[in-house]
């Protein structure tokens, strides 16, 4: 069987042993910087994955990361953060994790070799037509994820496929295939390394030119938070005072009447009623920056 290249030997690894601290921190780093290279080429697929993400939630579906190992958990970690960053509702968030939650702890390998534990997932989370699969493999031949894809794409569902060998069976059966040639690792097949680190700069550029197209980014700010904890709800009164160009006191009196929603507030703050915030809104298809010019159009 080839060897895959993200199990051959990186050029600088030969004397990774012998170096000092100092130099064996350069190495490791030049490596996960060039792992992030990788990604450049892929740009369009990337952002055709963003696209079928924000239109999936747009309608509605759900977006199902599935992954094993370090992979999964590049999954899982932005599967976690969409819904505070975006306030995407969870339910529309979902991982399939391979061992599910107990394999968090510990990381059995077996679990990933499984499709039985893949089959039992789907018939879980039963994806279907509109739904969009993010399958999440540095081999792009790990059974479990694998397996999620499949079957999930046998029911309908779209799959956007992510992996860093060329022509394997996870790109080839994808919707999207993100080929992300990451090349040999500085530890021969230890993709927790620049496979994993591509991984999850790729998931972050797909999940927030998601948040971009759904409105939910305006000028940089995240204008969709869910305001849960006292630093979240000190931004969001930064976000509309700065957005509404008011001061702090008018920005958190106008979060006062919409329960902290950032959207409506900017408006509100700039002279809009509480149903006609959401109305401008709605026509807007949830974009603040229509919404505020149509405002100050009809003032």
């Amino acid at each position: 069987m080839t060897k895959r290249r993200t199990e051959t030997r990186h050029a600088q690894a030969d004397a990774l042993h012998a170096s000092d601290a100092t130099e064996t921190v350069r190495a490791i780093l030049d490596a996960q910087a060039e792992a992030l290279t990788s990604i450049a080429p892929a740009a369009a697929l990337v952002a055709e994955a963003g696209q079928a993400m924000a239109d999936a939630i747009a309608a509605g579906h759900r977006v199902i990361y599935a992954g094993a190992g370090s992979s999964g958990l590049m999954a899982l970690a932005d599967c976690l953060e969409i819904p505070g960053t975006f306030g995407v509702a969870r339910h529309q968030v979902v991982m399939l994790f391979a061992g599910g939650a107990d394999a968090l702890l510990d990381m059995p390998g077996a679990v990933e070799d499984d499709a039985s534990l893949a089959d039992a997932d789907v018939n879980r989370v039963q994806p279907g037509p509109g739904d969009l699969v993010i399958a999440v493999s540095a081999s792009g031949s790990t059974p479990y994820t694998l397996a999620v894809a499949l079957s999930a794409k046998a029911r309908g569902a779209r799959v956007v496929s992510l992996a860093s060998v060329q022509g394997s069976p996870l790109l080839d059966m994808a919707d999207i295939a993100l080929f992300i040639d990451t090349g040999p690792e500085i530890l021969a097949g230890s993709t927790r390394l620049g496979a994993a680190t591509a991984q999850k700069a790729t998931l972050n550029t797909i999940s927030t030119l998601a948040g971009v197209r759904l409105g939910h980014v305006h000028e940089g700010r995240m204008v969709n938070v869910v305001a849960d904890n006292a630093k979240l709800v000190d931004r969001a009164a930064g976000m509309v005072a700065d957005l509404s160009g008011k001061d702090l006191d008018t920005a958190r009196a106008a979060l006062a009447e919409t329960a902290g929603a950032v959207k409506p507030a900017i408006l509100i703050a700039c002279g809009a009623t509480v149903a006609q915030a959401n109305e401008l809104l709605a026509d807007a298809g949830g974009h603040v920056g229509p919404a505020l010019a149509r405002l100050r159009q009809d003032a």
